[in-house]
């Protein structure tokens, strides 16, 4: 029988299960993704990075573990939360259980809570800490980590530590620099189908040896934690943004983009996470389904008007899910339109930036 284990809310909320993945004690920002499908991209999404997850699909598990579906090359998040774990996985690719890779990569979790019950709490409170722990009444040392918790240095965690390239499919058409934020694999392969070479560069990278390289275009990548906490990397993305190369931003991109043109942005009470969250463009009556993960959005009204407009904003609670510029050729987008496991409605926006080296 499986151990019993806790997760105490920083609310005070307390909620006994048994012990999944690894042994221990986890502390961390809990959050909720609402995605029916797609847990292995979504374990292996370095956007949670310091993350507890919750995901709201009752059963997880079911396919087991198939590493061709990663988003990178491991697990980011601090701690995992299910209501079901699957023990008997069953599909033709699987290549082990859920619950051993888990514990392979030192994830601490927790099955058979009532995880609507505690979407509720996070949806109605706000996202808050949360600790995974072996008893249900916390030491001084517990609550003072708990209370004091926060994700800091994601970008520098998460992003690659030296440069490196992607030979394109087929005939190389484009080169493109891709500046690694915390990205996820999907990213690099709806380009490099498309034609592109990508050199993949950390986030420590400078904007002159990014522009120095002669690429066709520049692609922003998502990643975890706070835009506005990453200053270095928002003024070399100025500059890159001002280099005459069409550049296209995703999720903390995005963000990162919006912050160098004098944008702000803001936390979101719970944050987007799932893959059925409706954007709609601005200007037309057309809404795409999309994959989000974030926490912080950009605060559309705060975007000075000569350096570009919204494009697209969500349809649920009207926050700003798109910016494109014309004080340069740039365009970005809060949601993922590389999503493996979600929608492929806005795929077309990768079309859209090969365009726009095409004509550049």
């Amino acid at each position: 029988m499986d151990d019993k284990v806790y997760l105490v809310l920083a609310s005070g909320d307390v909620f006994e299960g048994t012990s999944i993945g690894a042994k221990g004690e986890a502390v961390g920002e809990v959050v909720f993704t609402t995605a029916m499908a797609g847990y292995l991209e979504t374990i292996t999404d370095p956007s949670y990075y310091g993350q507890i997850v919750v995901q709201t699909f009752p059963l997880i598990g079911n396919v087991g573990v198939i590493p061709e579906d990663f988003e990178s090359s491991g697990i980011r998040l601090k701690g995992y939360i299910v209501r079901e774990l699957c023990e008997y996985p069953s599909n033709f690719r699987c290549k082990g259980r859920l619950g051993d890779f888990l514990k392979e990569q030192g994830v601490i979790g927790i099955q058979g809570i009532d995880t609507r019950h505690l979407t509720k709490i996070v949806r109605e409170r706000g996202v808050m800490n949360g600790i995974i722990t072996s008893s249900p009444k916390l030491t001084a040392a517990q609550k003072k980590a708990l209370a004091e918790y926060s994700v800091k240095g994601a970008v520098q965690a998460t992003s690659c530590k030296k440069r490196y390239v992607v030979p394109a499919e087929g005939e190389k058409k484009f080169k493109v620099a891709l500046l690694d934020y915390g990205s996820k694999s999907n990213i690099e392969r709806e380009l490099v189908k498309r034609g592109c070479e990508i050199t993949v560069f950390p986030s420590s990278a400078k904007a002159e040896e990014v522009i120095a390289g002669g690429f066709d275009g520049i692609m922003l990548t998502n990643g975890p934690g706070d835009p506005a906490e990453n200053t270095f990397e928002i003024e070399q993305v100025k500059k890159m943004m001002g280099a005459g190369v069409p550049v296209f931003g995703i999720c903390l991109g995005h963000q990162l983009m919006a912050l160098a043109q004098g944008a702000k942005t803001v936390k979101l009470k719970y944050g987007h996470r799932g893959g059925n969250q409706p954007a709609k463009e601005v200007g037309t009556e057309r809404i795409y389904v999309t994959s989000q993960n974030h926490g912080y959005a950009v605060d559309g009204d705060t975007l000075p008007k000569d350096k570009g407009r919204v494009s697209f904003v969500n349809a649920n609670d009207g926050t700003c899910e798109g910016i494109e510029y014309t004080c340069c050729n740039a365009f970005s987008v809060q949601f993922h339109p590389e999503a493996c496991a979600g929608p492929l409605d806005t795929q077309f926006l990768f079309d859209r930036f090969i365009s726009r080296m095409e004509e550049k």
